[in-house]
C-alpha cells in the first residue's frame, strides 16, 4: 500500500492537502506521521526523512519503488493513477482553471502563509483582529481568494469550487482552517464556503487527528508561549 508521510497534523497545511485529497476521494494509504522538532540538519524530523526523500520535507508520498514529494506532483499522480476518482475537473478548461489556481496557491498568498500560519487548535479572533489592521498584504490575500472563490463558486453553482469536490478544494482547506481560525472577515457566501469545506469527512477527520495532538511546538507559535 502506498505511504504517505506527513508532519504535524496541527500545524502541516502542505501535509493537509494530499491527506485530505486521498482520504475524501476514498483511495486507500498508511499514514507515516514524522513529528516536527525542528528543521534544522541535524533535527530528528531531518533524520526521519533523509533516506527516503532528497528535500527532507513533507509531504512525501512513497508507491512502491516510486518516490513524489510536493503536493502538486502527488496531486497530479494520484489524479493519473485513479482517473475513476475524477481528481481534476472533466471539462478541458475547468480543469485547466483548477490547475491555476492550485499554482497560485502553491507559490502565492505569502503574507497570508507568514502572518497567519496554520494552527487548528487555536482560536485567535484577536491576534486575527490585528494581523487585519496592520498587514495590507494579508487583505491583499484575502481580496484574491474572495474575487477567485466568488468567481468559481458562481460560475460552477457549488457547493465545491468546480461544483464536485476536487484537487482545488483540498488546495485550499487549510487556507480555510486560516480564515477560520484567525476569523478574518470575509463575505457570507466565502464563509459558506468555508464551512462546507470543513463539513467535509475528509477535512474532519484531518481536524479530528489535529485535536487529538496535544503537542505544543512553540516554534510553530508566533503568537502563544504555551497551550
Amino acid at each position: 500500500m502506498q505511504k504517505l508521510y506527513i508532519g504535524n497534523k496541527n500545524y502541516s497545511s502542505w501535509s493537509m492537502r494530499p491527506w485530505v485529497l486521498l482520504t475524501q476521494a476514498g483511495i486507500p494509504f498508511e499514514e507515516v506521521r514524522v513529528r516536527f522538532d525542528s528543521f534544522d540538519a541535524g533535527s530528528d524530523f531531518r533524520k526521519a526523512l533523509s533516506g527516503i526523500t532528497p528535500v527532507s520535507k513533507v509531504p512525501v508520498l512513497v508507491d512502491g519503488d516510486l518516490v513524489v514529494w510536493d503536493t502538486l506532483a502527488i496531486a497530479e499522480y494520484l489524479a493519473e493513477k485513479y482517473p475513476q476518482h475524477a481528481l481534476w475537473p472533466a471539462d478541458t478548461h475547468a480543469r485547466a482553471r483548477a490547475r491555476s489556481i492550485c499554482a497560485e496557491m502553491h507559490s502565492g498568498f505569502g503574507h497570508l502563509r507568514s502572518h497567519c500560519p496554520m494552527n487548528i487548535e487555536a482560536s485567535l479572533p484577536d491576534i486575527g483582529a490585528l494581523v487585519w489592521r496592520d498587514k495590507p498584504g494579508v487583505r491583499t490575500d484575502v481580496a484574491r481568494l474572495v474575487s477567485m472563490w466568488s468567481e468559481l463558486l458562481q460560475a460552477h453553482g457549488g457547493p465545491m469550487l468546480f461544483g464536485t469536490f476536487c484537487i482545488a478544494d483540498a488546495y485550499f482547506a487549510p487556507v480555510c482552517m486560516r480564515l477560520r481560525t484567525y476569523a478574518l472577515p470575509v463575505p457570507p457566501e466565502i464563509a459558506a464556503y468555508v464551512q462546507r469545506v470543513c463539513a467535509l469527512p475528509g477535512v474532519q477527520a484531518w481536524i479530528e487527528g489535529a485535536l487529538a495532538e496535544q503537542d505544543f511546538r512553540d516554534f510553530e507559535e508566533p503568537y502563544r508561549v504555551s497551550r
